[in-house]
């Protein structure tokens, strides 16, 4: 009896391993194909899908993806990563200084989460305080920007004593995010300057422009 069975297992297995094989030899693995898109970063590079899930990898710097914000962007040529001034800034980038110039240009970005009973632009105005004076901003300094997919409330936060400071306010569903353009030693007198040409300024218009999320 006990032969008897035992041959019946050994057939059964033998016919298992064939029916293995044979289906190995016909139908060989297959390597996984992606399809052929791309995600294109902030700074114009792009990446393709890899693994075998196919999922994009994160884009190189200078490229940063904020996730738990829900933004990417690409950091500005030559600024590095600087020390967050307060409690509100999600992160901040600064231009080096060198031995022939003090001055200073650095970009902070600020979350501002609206109160259930609040609005956007209520939290903008809230928040709008000029470093100056400790005053909020008058209205009559806000304006309007479209640049690359969002629009932006801009506010001329400070120009006194060479500091030119220009809030871009983004405002969202449940909050409302603030990059900030900071240059110092500019000629904040002059009539006839252009904020959007001094170093930060530029940097993070370009910034914004390729702006992802939000």
């Amino acid at each position: 009896m006990k032969t008897l069975l035992l041959g019946i297992l050994t057939i059964v297995l033998v016919g298992i391993g064939g029916l293995v094989y044979r289906n190995a030899t016909e139908h060989p693995l297959q390597p996984i194909a992606c399809p052929l898109d791309a995600l294109v970063c902030p700074d114009g590079t792009s990446v393709a899908r890899t693994g075998p899930s196919c999922v994009f990898p994160a884009c190189p710097p200078p490229n940063v993806s904020l996730s738990d914000v829900g933004i990417a962007f690409a950091i500005p040529t030559n600024f590095t990563e600087a020390e967050i001034p307060d409690a509100a800034s999600i992160v901040a980038y600064a231009l080096p200084t060198t031995a022939s110039s003090t001055n200073e240009a650095r970009i902070v970005i600020r979350r501002y989460l609206i109160e259930a009973s609040s609005t956007p632009l209520a939290t903008i105005q809230q928040t709008a305080i000029g470093g100056a004076s400790g005053l909020p901003i008058g209205i009559t300094h806000y304006s309007s920007t479209m640049l690359g997919n969002h629009r932006f409330t801009v506010v001329s936060m400070e120009r006194f004593e060479g500091v030119v400071d220009t809030a871009f306010y983004l405002a969202r569903t449940n909050d409302v995010l603030r990059f900030d353009a900071i240059d110092t030693g500019a000629d904040w007198t002059n009539p006839s300057l252009d904020p959007l040409t001094l170093p930060a300024h530029a940097a993070l218009q370009k910034l914004l422009t390729a702006l992802q999320g939000g």
